[in-house]
């Protein structure tokens, strides 16, 4: 049952704006979900090569395993189950770690497990194994797949990285069909247009949408690596 709470002391002018910015939201909400559909009905993707990244140890499996390879398609568990990778932006040309993307999967490492009754998931990096690892054990990440890729052109061809090594932050969406082949479906990156370079992967964090309810917003605020 939907209620409308008025509290004690509110103006008549501000129960008008609300109830005016309550339908705003109610249509960004039906924008969004439109928006969603359309990338459902995607056509079918391109085939990607089977790239090949390091994983391990793992505090998965309790750091036993060494440093092993696993092909992209080795990521999936079923074929019907489509693979999400994070690019993290740390190797080459980012010697630290970015404190954004950090922030990202911080999120992803508490939802995991939710994420796995869907979706297989990994995070992939162009720094190697034990940067990677000592990265995640830093930040307490011990629910994720942690992939190094810096030998292969997987971030290059996906739009993460530069021609220099220079790292982006993305997010990639891929499928294998019965045949075992891989397709790519979908990616999204920060930078959606010349006037936009840092709101393209917002949604992915709840981080940024309760700072949207506060009256000062998200300001200038920038995640940092020491807290």
């Amino acid at each position: 049952m939907l209620r409308h709470t008025r509290l004690p002391g509110e103006s008549a002018e501000y129960l008008a704006a609300r109830e005016e910015l309550r339908l705003a939201e109610i249509d960004l909400m039906r924008r969004r979900e439109k928006v969603a559909a359309q990338r459902r009905a995607l056509p079918q993707g391109p085939p990607v090569d089977d790239y090949v990244f390091l994983e391990g140890p793992s505090d998965l499996d309790g750091g036993d395993t060494p440093v092993h390879e696993v092909a992209l398609s080795g990521l999936f568990t079923a074929p019907d189950r489509p693979l999400i990778v994070y690019h993290l932006m740390y190797g080459k040309l980012q010697t630290e770690p970015c404190p954004m993307c950090t922030l990202w999967i911080d999120g992803f490492n508490g939802i995991a497990r939710h994420i796995a009754q869907n979706a297989d998931f990994a995070v992939a990096a162009a720094a190697g194994p034990p940067a990677l690892r000592q990265h995640a054990r830093n930040r307490s990440w011990s629910r994720l797949r942690l992939l190094s890729c810096g030998d292969s052109s997987f971030k290059y061809d996906l739009g993460s990285e530069d021609e220099d090594g220079a790292q982006d932050s993305t997010i990639s969406v891929f499928t294998r069909d019965g045949e075992g082949t891989v397709r790519h479906f979908y990616s999204a990156h920060p930078r959606m247009a010349q006037d936009m370079d840092q709101r393209g992967i917002d949604l992915l964090t709840p981080v940024w949408h309760l700072l949207d309810l506060t009256p000062g917003g998200r300001s200038d605020w920038y995640a940092g690596l020491d807290y």
